[in-house]
């Protein structure tokens, strides 16, 4: 008896070790940085956008230098955000996009309001990359008593394209307005309304604000330039996501899982910390929130807010 146990216990071990792991790892995950920058100062007439004053971010920054940086997890495609007010520069973009794969959305820069903007917006629409355009506060502040502006927003919506908005806490109110306004229109705001991020105060203000917006189902929040908010520019922004947890708790609680969505404001982040720490704080905010969150956070949120192209 004895010797027939532990034969017994003998084969047993040799099939569980040849048997498949019924443990298996988790399949990759699918991550969409919704908030990069991509130019060429070494251009014809160079970029209006950075100035050749900035040391740091005036230099060519193209896909390929974005997937040289160290990361935790692999990055499986970018939104590409427009900061020159040129134009032609949206088609730039799209002409690097058809040689990048990698690009799987584009929000252009183009101004509400003006003349030519109808014209501009069916052109550029044309290409499915085009996923829509940002506009800034102080834009949407004024525009929102201009019926064109208003007009040409809508236009963005008719279009099943979004719009993203950036600015100060103060941005908010008028993100309200602009919901209320165009009930239709996805709109995402950018850095968590660029808020203050000191570790432990958090402003009042901002989380009622923030929560008034996160009322409109059609509003998404980017979470981006966290490290920004801290006002370290000499790359020194902390690592630890304990830091970052009050703005992080009033955003999920705000806009919950299925309305956050990830940004890296890559360059720019650069100035504040690696591209490393920048995923690596919120890989590890949303992960303790289980697999499903995750995936949301860094993917399937994005697909909501800007429909962006599996290429």
């Amino acid at each position: 008896m004895p010797s027939n146990r532990r034969d017994f216990c003998r084969a047993t071990a040799a099939a569980l070790a040849t048997a498949p792991s019924l443990m298996a790892a988790p399949a990759p995950l699918t991550i969409i940085d919704t908030h990069t920058h991509f130019y060429d100062p070494m251009r014809t007439g160079g970029v209006p956008w950075p100035g050749k004053g900035d040391k740091q971010l005036h230099r060519t920054t193209l896909p390929a230098d974005y997937l040289a940086q160290p990361v935790p997890q692999p990055v499986t495609g970018t939104v590409v955000v427009e900061a020159s007010p040129l134009v032609e520069d949206n088609q730039w973009i799209l002409n690097l996009a058809a040689k990048n794969p990698f690009i799987v959305g584009f929000v252009g820069n183009l101004k509400p309001g003006e003349e030519a903007f109808a014209g501009h917006l069916k052109r550029f629409a044309a290409n499915r990359l085009y996923r829509g355009i940002r506009v800034n506060e102080g834009a949407v502040r004024t525009g929102m008593a201009n019926p064109a502006f208003v007009a040409d927003i809508r236009r963005l919506a008719d279009l099943d394209l979004e719009l993203d908005v950036n600015g100060g806490p103060t941005l908010l109110p008028e993100v309200v307005r602009l919901a209320r306004e165009l009930p239709t229109l996805r709109i995402v705001i950018n850095h968590l309304a660029n808020t203050r991020i000191d570790g432990k105060n958090v402003s009042p203000t901002w989380r009622a604000d923030l929560e008034a917006a996160a009322n409109f189902p059609q509003v998404f929040l980017k979470v981006s330039a966290l490290v920004e908010g801290t006002g370290k520019n000499d790359g020194t922004a902390p690592r630890e996501v304990e830091f970052y947890r009050p703005w992080l708790d009033v955003a999920w609680n705000a806009f919950g899982p299925d309305r956050l969505v990830y940004g890296s404001n890559w360059p720019v982040s650069e100035r504040f910390a690696k591209l490393a720490t920048v995923q690596g704080i919120v890989h590890d905010y949303f992960s303790a929130r289980g697999r499903e969150a995750l995936e949301k956070f860094f993917a399937r949120n994005a697909l909501a807010a800007y429909k962006w192209i599996k290429r």
